[in-house]
């Protein structure tokens, strides 16, 4: 019997690719005493804003709850409902641009409105309350959500990895990478049957498959790194450099130093 031996930082290199969340640099640097926001740091305007997105988010909550039927119907039909909250998003990020949770909770109201495969418009997606969306309606919907997102990472990202941060923006980060990893995912599993909608000037309009694998475990890396543990998992199973080097390492081994290994 063969004995494998593999120094420390080959084990360190190894987890690394198992685990991309590993290096203790990564470590977030968290302050309670910073404010809760960035870009609003005026308590009061912080109060009256966020005060405004939480009505907004327990409306979206209440239509979920009549979908359910755990609530009488308040709206004939709940897109309805979706829509008016989606409309008090709107003016509450026109008035603070850079208030990046409002924009997580936009984008996250557009995908349960299109689904997290918009980017590939005739998917079937059985979780998206508009059954048959028209061409315009979730070309417009990509745009806002993506942006949305874009936007909301960039406004919280701090600018170095040790630069510390409240736990309401390590929080929001976290939703954000998820949000964006889902729709890359989505779109992934769905390109081979159906085309991109994409609009040129996005940058994810020339992405393979593979690009999207990438970018959606990558973005799952971070959703896991700023605290949603369920997408520190799907980024590992969903690293494609990690796949690819499991399959390696493993083909290598069998041919190396057994036939019989890994049976």
């Amino acid at each position: 019997m063969f004995q494998i031996d593999l120094s420390k930082n080959d084990l360190n290199v190894l987890e690394k690719i198992k685990d991309p969340e590993s290096d203790p640099s990564r470590i977030v640097n968290v302050d309670p005493l910073l404010p809760k926001d960035p870009h609003v740091t005026d308590p009061d305007i912080y109060q009256q804003v966020s005060a405004t997105e939480r009505d907004t988010v327990m409306a979206i909550q209440e239509v979920e709850l009549q979908i359910a039927g755990l609530k009488p119907s308040v709206y004939q039909d709940p897109i309805d409902g979706y829509w008016n909250c989606i409309k008090v998003l709107d003016a509450l990020i026109e008035e603070h641009p850079n208030y990046a949770s409002a924009r997580n909770n936009r984008a996250q109201a557009y995908r349960r409105l299109f689904g997290d495969s918009m980017l590939v418009g005739t998917a079937v997606d059985s979780m998206r309350l508009i059954k048959d969306p028209s061409p315009e309606a979730i070309t417009k919907a990509i745009d806002v959500v993506l942006s949305d997102l874009d936007i909301a990472i960039s406004l919280l990202t701090p600018k170095t990895p040790s630069m510390p941060i409240s736990p309401t923006n390590k929080k929001t980060l976290s939703a954000v990478h998820t949000q964006r990893a889902t729709i890359y995912h989505g779109t992934a599993k769905f390109m081979a049957k159906y085309p991109l909608v994409l609009g040129q000037q996005r940058r994810e309009a020339a992405w393979s498959k593979l690009d999207f694998e990438t970018a959606a475990s990558q973005d799952f890396a971070m959703g896991g790194r700023y605290g949603n543990e369920v997408a520190k998992g799907l980024a590992v199973s969903l690293n494609p450099t990690a796949k690819l080097c499991g399959e390696m390492v493993r083909e290598a081994m069998k041919k190396e130093y057994s036939p019989a290994f890994g049976a």
